[in-house]
Protein backbone atom coordinates (compact mmCIF):
# COMPACT_ATOMS: atom_id res chain seq x y z
CA UNK A 1 0.00 0.00 0.00
CA UNK A 2 1.08 3.98 -0.83
CA UNK A 3 1.57 5.93 2.38
CA UNK A 4 1.92 8.76 1.00
CA UNK A 5 0.76 12.09 2.72
CA UNK A 6 -0.66 15.64 1.37
CA UNK A 7 0.18 15.95 -1.75
CA UNK A 8 3.63 15.23 -4.43
CA UNK A 9 3.77 17.04 -7.44
CA UNK A 10 4.47 14.24 -10.11
CA UNK A 11 7.66 16.36 -11.53
CA UNK A 12 9.44 16.81 -8.56
CA UNK A 13 9.95 13.00 -8.58
CA UNK A 14 11.13 12.22 -12.80
CA UNK A 15 9.78 9.77 -15.29
CA UNK A 16 12.06 6.81 -13.74
CA UNK A 17 11.49 7.33 -9.99
CA UNK A 18 7.92 7.74 -10.76
CA UNK A 19 7.67 4.55 -12.24
CA UNK A 20 9.68 2.93 -9.83
CA UNK A 21 7.16 4.12 -7.17
CA UNK A 22 3.98 2.99 -7.97
CA UNK A 23 5.77 -0.71 -9.58
CA UNK A 24 6.80 -0.94 -6.09
CA UNK A 25 4.19 -3.52 -4.91
CA UNK A 26 4.56 -5.22 -7.87
CA UNK A 27 8.25 -6.85 -7.27
CA UNK A 28 7.33 -10.38 -7.67
CA UNK A 29 5.92 -11.92 -10.45
CA UNK A 30 3.17 -14.92 -10.47
CA UNK A 31 3.65 -16.47 -13.80
CA UNK A 32 6.66 -18.63 -14.22
CA UNK A 33 6.94 -17.20 -18.24
CA UNK A 34 7.53 -13.24 -16.81
CA UNK A 35 11.85 -13.36 -16.64
CA UNK A 36 11.80 -9.55 -16.38
CA UNK A 37 9.34 -6.79 -15.88
CA UNK A 38 9.54 -3.21 -15.11
CA UNK A 39 13.22 -1.43 -15.22
CA UNK A 40 14.63 -1.72 -19.13
CA UNK A 41 13.72 -1.16 -22.63
CA UNK A 42 11.41 -4.31 -22.23
CA UNK A 43 10.10 -6.94 -20.99
CA UNK A 44 11.22 -10.57 -21.54
CA UNK A 45 8.64 -13.34 -21.34
CA UNK A 46 9.31 -16.90 -21.99
CA UNK A 47 6.88 -18.52 -23.94
CA UNK A 48 8.49 -21.71 -24.69
CA UNK A 49 8.37 -20.59 -28.51
CA UNK A 50 11.17 -22.27 -30.51
CA UNK A 51 13.44 -21.30 -27.74
CA UNK A 52 13.32 -18.23 -28.39
CA UNK A 53 12.21 -15.38 -25.58
CA UNK A 54 9.74 -12.98 -26.56
CA UNK A 55 10.51 -8.93 -26.06
CA UNK A 56 7.38 -6.62 -25.70
CA UNK A 57 7.71 -2.88 -25.01
CA UNK A 58 4.89 -0.14 -25.37
CA UNK A 59 5.26 3.34 -25.85
CA UNK A 60 2.80 6.28 -25.65
CA UNK A 61 3.34 9.89 -27.69
CA UNK A 62 1.08 12.47 -27.28
CA UNK A 63 0.40 16.03 -29.41
CA UNK A 64 1.70 18.46 -28.12
CA UNK A 65 4.32 17.17 -25.73
CA UNK A 66 6.43 14.74 -28.01
CA UNK A 67 5.38 15.78 -31.08
CA UNK A 68 4.19 19.44 -33.03
CA UNK A 69 1.79 18.73 -36.10
CA UNK A 70 2.78 22.64 -37.61
CA UNK A 71 6.23 20.99 -38.32
CA UNK A 72 5.58 17.14 -38.18
CA UNK A 73 4.01 15.81 -41.21
CA UNK A 74 1.65 12.69 -40.42
CA UNK A 75 3.61 10.36 -42.49
CA UNK A 76 6.68 11.04 -41.08
CA UNK A 77 5.09 10.64 -37.67
CA UNK A 78 3.41 7.42 -38.30
CA UNK A 79 6.95 6.18 -39.38
CA UNK A 80 8.73 7.42 -36.24
CA UNK A 81 5.72 5.90 -33.71
CA UNK A 82 7.13 2.15 -35.25
CA UNK A 83 10.90 3.36 -35.66
CA UNK A 84 11.51 4.57 -31.94
CA UNK A 85 9.34 1.81 -30.67
CA UNK A 86 11.39 -1.14 -32.40
CA UNK A 87 14.27 1.19 -31.39
CA UNK A 88 13.69 -0.32 -27.24
CA UNK A 89 13.33 -3.69 -28.86
CA UNK A 90 16.87 -3.60 -30.80
CA UNK A 91 17.87 -2.39 -27.06
CA UNK A 92 17.73 -5.04 -26.00
CA UNK A 93 19.59 -7.13 -28.33
CA UNK A 94 16.49 -8.17 -29.84
CA UNK A 95 15.28 -8.74 -33.35
CA UNK A 96 11.50 -6.65 -33.66
CA UNK A 97 8.72 -8.94 -35.28
CA UNK A 98 5.33 -7.12 -34.78
CA UNK A 99 3.29 -4.11 -33.73
CA UNK A 100 0.18 -3.37 -32.05
CA UNK A 101 -0.97 0.78 -32.62
CA UNK A 102 -3.78 2.55 -30.91
CA UNK A 103 -4.27 5.92 -31.52
CA UNK A 104 -6.73 8.69 -29.37
CA UNK A 105 -8.28 10.51 -32.39
CA UNK A 106 -10.07 14.03 -32.14
CA UNK A 107 -12.67 14.64 -35.42
CA UNK A 108 -10.23 17.43 -36.57
CA UNK A 109 -8.50 14.95 -37.88
CA UNK A 110 -10.16 13.50 -41.45
CA UNK A 111 -9.89 10.17 -42.96
CA UNK A 112 -7.33 11.60 -45.60
CA UNK A 113 -4.90 12.67 -42.79
CA UNK A 114 -5.76 9.30 -40.86
CA UNK A 115 -4.29 7.78 -44.17
CA UNK A 116 -1.59 10.06 -43.71
CA UNK A 117 -0.65 8.55 -40.75
CA UNK A 118 -1.26 4.84 -41.44
CA UNK A 119 1.31 5.21 -44.74
CA UNK A 120 3.96 5.94 -42.66
CA UNK A 121 3.17 3.08 -40.27
CA UNK A 122 2.96 0.96 -42.99
CA UNK A 123 6.52 2.45 -44.60
CA UNK A 124 7.72 1.10 -41.67
CA UNK A 125 6.52 -2.01 -40.84
CA UNK A 126 7.97 -2.72 -44.54
CA UNK A 127 10.98 -1.24 -44.03
CA UNK A 128 11.68 -3.25 -40.82
CA UNK A 129 9.93 -6.35 -41.79
CA UNK A 130 7.32 -6.20 -39.15
CA UNK A 131 4.05 -7.31 -39.12
CA UNK A 132 1.08 -4.48 -38.12
CA UNK A 133 -1.39 -7.24 -35.68
CA UNK A 134 -3.72 -5.24 -34.02
CA UNK A 135 -4.28 -1.92 -31.67
CA UNK A 136 -7.15 0.27 -30.98
CA UNK A 137 -9.47 3.22 -31.67
CA UNK A 138 -10.82 5.65 -29.78
CA UNK A 139 -12.12 9.50 -29.26
CA UNK A 140 -10.04 11.98 -27.99
CA UNK A 141 -10.39 15.68 -26.77
CA UNK A 142 -6.80 16.48 -26.18
CA UNK A 143 -5.13 15.96 -29.31
CA UNK A 144 -3.34 13.23 -31.48
CA UNK A 145 -2.26 10.21 -28.91
CA UNK A 146 -0.46 6.93 -30.43
CA UNK A 147 0.06 4.42 -28.66
CA UNK A 148 2.59 1.23 -29.63
CA UNK A 149 3.19 -1.89 -28.47
CA UNK A 150 6.14 -3.80 -29.99
CA UNK A 151 6.98 -7.68 -30.13
CA UNK A 152 10.53 -9.11 -30.35
CA UNK A 153 12.33 -12.56 -30.35
CA UNK A 154 15.65 -13.67 -29.00
CA UNK A 155 17.88 -16.04 -27.81
CA UNK A 156 18.04 -16.57 -23.73
CA UNK A 157 21.97 -16.04 -24.29
CA UNK A 158 21.53 -13.50 -26.85
CA UNK A 159 19.44 -10.87 -24.29
CA UNK A 160 21.24 -7.60 -22.84
CA UNK A 161 19.91 -5.84 -20.35
CA UNK A 162 20.87 -2.34 -18.68
CA UNK A 163 22.47 -4.31 -15.71
CA UNK A 164 25.41 -5.82 -16.89
CA UNK A 165 28.22 -3.25 -17.33
CA UNK A 166 31.43 -4.61 -15.83
CA UNK A 167 34.93 -2.70 -15.02
CA UNK A 168 37.40 -2.06 -17.78
CA UNK A 169 34.20 -3.15 -20.51
CA UNK A 170 34.35 -0.59 -23.73
CA UNK A 171 31.54 1.95 -23.84
CA UNK A 172 30.35 2.20 -27.63
CA UNK A 173 27.78 3.96 -29.70
CA UNK A 174 25.89 3.43 -33.05
CA UNK A 175 25.83 6.36 -35.46
CA UNK A 176 26.20 10.07 -34.59
CA UNK A 177 24.66 12.40 -31.73
CA UNK A 178 23.17 15.58 -31.47
CA UNK A 179 22.15 15.89 -34.74
CA UNK A 180 18.40 15.57 -34.03
CA UNK A 181 17.99 17.91 -31.20
CA UNK A 182 19.96 20.24 -33.92
CA UNK A 183 16.89 19.24 -35.87
CA UNK A 184 14.45 20.29 -33.35
CA UNK A 185 15.77 23.70 -33.29
CA UNK A 186 15.82 24.40 -36.87
CA UNK A 187 12.18 23.25 -36.90
CA UNK A 188 11.62 25.65 -33.53
CA UNK A 189 12.91 28.49 -35.28
CA UNK A 190 10.87 28.08 -38.58
CA UNK A 191 7.65 27.94 -36.78
CA UNK A 192 8.29 30.78 -34.50
CA UNK A 193 9.28 32.81 -37.59
CA UNK A 194 6.31 32.03 -39.06
CA UNK A 195 4.19 32.59 -36.48
CA UNK A 196 5.43 36.17 -36.26
CA UNK A 197 5.06 36.82 -39.98
CA UNK A 198 2.69 34.03 -42.16
CA UNK A 199 4.20 35.76 -45.35
CA UNK A 200 7.33 34.34 -44.60
CA UNK A 201 7.69 30.64 -45.57
CA UNK A 202 10.15 28.29 -43.88
CA UNK A 203 13.68 28.15 -45.42
CA UNK A 204 15.34 24.86 -44.01
CA UNK A 205 17.80 24.62 -47.17
CA UNK A 206 20.88 22.81 -46.33
CA UNK A 207 20.05 21.80 -42.93
CA UNK A 208 18.34 18.09 -44.61
CA UNK A 209 20.54 16.44 -42.55
CA UNK A 210 19.49 17.47 -39.20
CA UNK A 211 16.03 17.84 -39.63
CA UNK A 212 15.58 14.23 -41.44
CA UNK A 213 17.20 13.08 -38.25
CA UNK A 214 14.52 14.58 -36.17
CA UNK A 215 11.08 13.96 -38.21
CA UNK A 216 12.56 10.51 -39.35
CA UNK A 217 15.03 8.86 -36.62
CA UNK A 218 15.94 5.01 -37.42
CA UNK A 219 15.57 2.16 -35.44
CA UNK A 220 19.50 0.43 -35.30
CA UNK A 221 18.44 -2.64 -36.33
CA UNK A 222 21.51 -3.02 -38.59
CA UNK A 223 23.57 -2.63 -35.88
CA UNK A 224 21.98 -5.74 -33.92
CA UNK A 225 22.66 -7.64 -36.95
CA UNK A 226 26.06 -6.24 -37.01
CA UNK A 227 26.82 -7.09 -33.78
CA UNK A 228 25.48 -10.79 -34.20
CA UNK A 229 27.75 -11.41 -37.10
CA UNK A 230 30.67 -10.21 -35.72
CA UNK A 231 29.92 -12.71 -32.18
CA UNK A 232 29.54 -9.52 -29.80
CA UNK A 233 26.73 -9.63 -26.80
CA UNK A 234 26.93 -6.49 -24.87
CA UNK A 235 26.79 -6.60 -21.69
CA UNK A 236 24.67 -4.09 -20.95
CA UNK A 237 22.12 -1.40 -23.64
CA UNK A 238 20.22 1.47 -24.44
CA UNK A 239 18.76 3.18 -26.84
CA UNK A 240 19.26 6.69 -27.13
CA UNK A 241 16.13 8.69 -26.44
CA UNK A 242 16.92 11.02 -23.77
CA UNK A 243 20.20 12.13 -24.45
CA UNK A 244 23.45 10.46 -24.09
CA UNK A 245 24.31 11.63 -20.43
CA UNK A 246 21.06 10.72 -19.35
CA UNK A 247 21.35 6.97 -20.83
CA UNK A 248 25.14 6.83 -19.59
CA UNK A 249 23.51 7.18 -16.09
CA UNK A 250 20.96 4.09 -16.53
CA UNK A 251 23.49 1.84 -17.94
CA UNK A 252 25.88 2.88 -14.66
CA UNK A 253 23.16 3.19 -11.82
CA UNK A 254 21.41 -0.45 -12.89
CA UNK A 255 25.09 -1.72 -13.14
CA UNK A 256 26.33 0.14 -10.10
CA UNK A 257 29.91 1.42 -12.04
CA UNK A 258 30.80 4.14 -13.02
CA UNK A 259 31.27 5.59 -16.40
CA UNK A 260 34.09 7.64 -18.53
CA UNK A 261 33.95 9.21 -22.20
CA UNK A 262 36.04 11.10 -23.96
CA UNK A 263 35.18 14.44 -26.00
CA UNK A 264 37.17 13.89 -28.69
CA UNK A 265 35.65 10.41 -29.44
CA UNK A 266 32.15 11.65 -29.13
CA UNK A 267 30.84 10.61 -33.16
CA UNK A 268 29.49 14.19 -34.32
CA UNK A 269 28.37 14.31 -38.07
CA UNK A 270 30.12 16.96 -39.92
CA UNK A 271 27.07 18.43 -41.02
CA UNK A 272 25.70 18.98 -37.74
CA UNK A 273 28.58 20.40 -36.43
CA UNK A 274 28.46 22.84 -38.91
CA UNK A 275 24.29 23.58 -38.27
CA UNK A 276 25.48 23.78 -34.43
CA UNK A 277 27.74 26.78 -35.41
CA UNK A 278 24.83 28.44 -37.71
CA UNK A 279 22.27 28.17 -34.99
CA UNK A 280 24.38 29.03 -31.92
CA UNK A 281 24.49 25.91 -30.38
CA UNK A 282 27.29 23.74 -28.34
CA UNK A 283 28.32 20.47 -30.58
CA UNK A 284 29.42 18.99 -27.66
CA UNK A 285 26.46 19.65 -25.62
CA UNK A 286 24.18 18.29 -28.26
CA UNK A 287 25.69 15.15 -27.95
CA UNK A 288 25.71 14.94 -25.14
CA UNK A 289 22.71 16.14 -23.60
CA UNK A 290 20.08 16.45 -27.10
CA UNK A 291 17.97 13.08 -27.26
CA UNK A 292 16.22 11.40 -29.87
CA UNK A 293 18.81 10.14 -31.46
CA UNK A 294 17.60 6.75 -31.04
CA UNK A 295 21.04 5.60 -31.42
CA UNK A 296 22.05 2.45 -29.54
CA UNK A 297 24.44 2.67 -26.41
CA UNK A 298 25.93 -0.40 -25.57
CA UNK A 299 28.89 -2.16 -23.62
CA UNK A 300 31.85 -4.72 -24.65
CA UNK A 301 34.47 -6.40 -22.95
CA UNK A 302 37.52 -5.49 -23.89
CA UNK A 303 38.23 -8.45 -25.50
CA UNK A 304 36.06 -8.09 -28.36
CA UNK A 305 38.11 -4.81 -28.85
CA UNK A 306 39.32 -6.10 -32.75
CA UNK A 307 35.85 -7.53 -33.22
CA UNK A 308 34.24 -4.30 -32.85
CA UNK A 309 36.67 -1.49 -33.83
CA UNK A 310 36.18 -2.27 -37.81
CA UNK A 311 32.12 -2.26 -37.54
CA UNK A 312 30.37 0.16 -39.63
CA UNK A 313 28.43 2.79 -37.80
CA UNK A 314 30.02 1.70 -34.07
CA UNK A 315 32.50 3.90 -32.43
CA UNK A 316 34.19 2.98 -28.65
CA UNK A 317 33.49 6.64 -26.84
CA UNK A 318 35.05 5.43 -23.27
CA UNK A 319 35.28 2.69 -20.64
CA UNK A 320 33.15 1.67 -17.70
CA UNK A 321 34.72 1.71 -14.25
CA UNK A 322 34.51 1.05 -10.88
CA UNK A 323 33.34 4.16 -9.11
CA UNK A 324 29.90 3.88 -8.95
CA UNK A 325 27.96 7.00 -9.38
CA UNK A 326 31.01 8.76 -10.91
CA UNK A 327 30.33 10.02 -14.53
CA UNK A 328 32.55 11.85 -16.63
CA UNK A 329 34.09 13.22 -19.74
CA UNK A 330 37.28 13.80 -20.65
CA UNK A 331 37.70 16.98 -22.64
CA UNK A 332 39.74 17.60 -25.55
CA UNK A 333 42.10 19.25 -23.19
CA UNK A 334 42.14 16.34 -21.00
CA UNK A 335 40.45 18.25 -18.08
CA UNK A 336 37.35 16.22 -16.62
CA UNK A 337 34.08 17.45 -16.30
CA UNK A 338 31.41 15.85 -14.59
CA UNK A 339 28.17 14.72 -16.37
CA UNK A 340 25.05 16.12 -15.91
CA UNK A 341 21.98 14.73 -17.54
CA UNK A 342 20.13 17.91 -19.09
CA UNK A 343 17.91 15.49 -21.57
CA UNK A 344 14.61 15.28 -22.13
CA UNK A 345 12.51 15.34 -19.40
CA UNK A 346 8.37 13.62 -19.46
CA UNK A 347 6.78 14.79 -16.00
Amino acid sequence: MFENSGRTELSDLGEFEFISHITSNFNKFVQAATIKGVGDDAAVLDTGSNGLHTIISTDMMTEGVHFDLSYMPLKHLGYKTIAVNLSDICAMNAIPTQVLVSIGISNRFSLEAVEELYEGIRYACEEYKVDLVGGDTVSSKAGLVISVTAIGQASPESITYRNGAKEHDLICVSGDLGAAFVGLKYLEREKRIFLENPEIQPDLVGHDYVVERQLKPHARLDVIKALSHAGIVPTSMIDISDGLTSELMHLGSQSHKGMTIYEDKLPIDPVAYQDCIDIGLEATMCALNGGEDYELLFTIPQSDFDKVRNLENVSIIGHVTEDEGKYVMISKQQNEYKLEAQGWKHL
